[in-house]
């Protein structure tokens, strides 16, 4: 309408030629102004249905907002009976749990109480533990000192012991070298304790019932003599030792085998003092019936029995003095 309106008045004003020219341009101004507020109209317009549309979605998505707002009404109506309910429960649970609390914290107080002194007493224990702990280190120091000056003797004594065996096997190789000569039957040469046993038989130093050592048995003595003159470390024991069976009735000189056995260990100790050996070392004794090689009655084992043993012991000085320290 506007734009038909704006024609019929610019034709009237064409019609009146006689129009004044500030006229026509007043109006043709205002054909300008009308033509822009229509164009702003128009723009207005359009921005208006676009609003309108916009406003129509949105007025469709807050309609179905309300909608699913009702039905979360409605879950969170039930929500909030259910949580009413166990808000309820909580409360009467939670009464329960001060009244719990304070009987325990009356309790609490009574042990706290208790614990207290235990604590105490367990402090007064640990301290005296501890002093204990001292004295038992002090004493395992000790102890440790004692045992590495112990084991030093020891190593001492293993070593000392390890040079007797050694001297002990070297006597033991000399005397038999020495004695080479004789029946092994006769005359034997072993180690037994640390010790070297040269046994002599009967047969090879006495007749039956006799104290003087036949010429064979005298040599073979003298042989041991000259092997022993240098060996000032080792001690010398003559035993004499017999059968089972009594000497005879009348046997001059004697009256039991405790006699023969006396008698032929000193004759024999004679025979080596002579033959050079120094009578510091050596030590008869006779041992009689006493100390059987068999226990059997039989000839065999009487035998056996009747012999003379000369026991050479390394005199262990220094050992003894380890010992003694200890």
């Amino acid at each position: 309408m506007l734009r038909y309106a704006g024609v019929a008045l610019f034709s009237t004003f064409l019609l009146g030629s006689c129009t004044s020219t500030k006229k026509y341009e007043s109006v043709l101004a205002q054909k300008v102004k009308l033509e822009r507020d229509k164009a702003d109209c128009q723009s207005a317009l359009s921005k208006s249905r676009k609003e309108s549309a916009d406003l129509s979605k949105q007025v469709a998505s807050l309609t179905e907002y309300r909608s699913q707002l009702a039905a979360d009404t409605t879950l969170l109506g039930g929500t909030l009976r259910k949580t009413q309910s166990l808000y309820a429960d909580l409360s009467s649970t939670y009464d329960k749990l001060i009244k719990n609390h304070d009987r325990l914290m009356a309790n609490s107080a009574l042990e706290s109480s208790k614990l207290s002194k235990d604590l105490s007493r367990r402090d007064e224990e640990l301290n005296k533990l501890n002093e204990t702990l001292t004295k038992n280190r002090s004493q395992l120091d000790q102890l440790s000192k004692d045992l590495k000056t112990r084991e030093e003797r020891l190593n001492e004594l293993e070593r000392i012991l390890a040079e007797k065996d050694k001297a002990v096997n070297a006597l033991r190789a000399k005397v038999s070298n020495a004695l080479l000569g004789f029946n092994s039957k006769d005359l034997s040469v072993d180690v037994r304790n640390g010790k070297v046993y040269v046994s002599l038989s009967e047969q090879l130093l006495f007749k039956s019932g006799s104290t003087k050592v036949d010429v064979k048995g005298q040599d073979a003595l003298r042989k041991l003599a000259t092997a022993l003159k240098d060996q000032q470390d080792v001690n010398v024991v003559v035993e004499g030792h017999t059968d089972d069976v009594p000497v005879s009735r009348g046997t001059a000189g004697m009256q039991d085998n405790w006699d023969l056995s006396v008698l032929r260990a000193t004759e024999i100790t004679r025979i080596l003092t002579n033959a050079g050996l120094a009578g510091t070392k050596i030590t008869p004794s006779g041992r009689a019936e006493n100390v059987p090689l068999d226990a059997a009655k039989t000839a065999e084992a009487r035998q056996k029995n009747r012999r003379t043993e000369i026991i050479l012991t390394p005199k262990l000085d220094e050992l003894f003095q380890i010992l003694e320290a200890n």
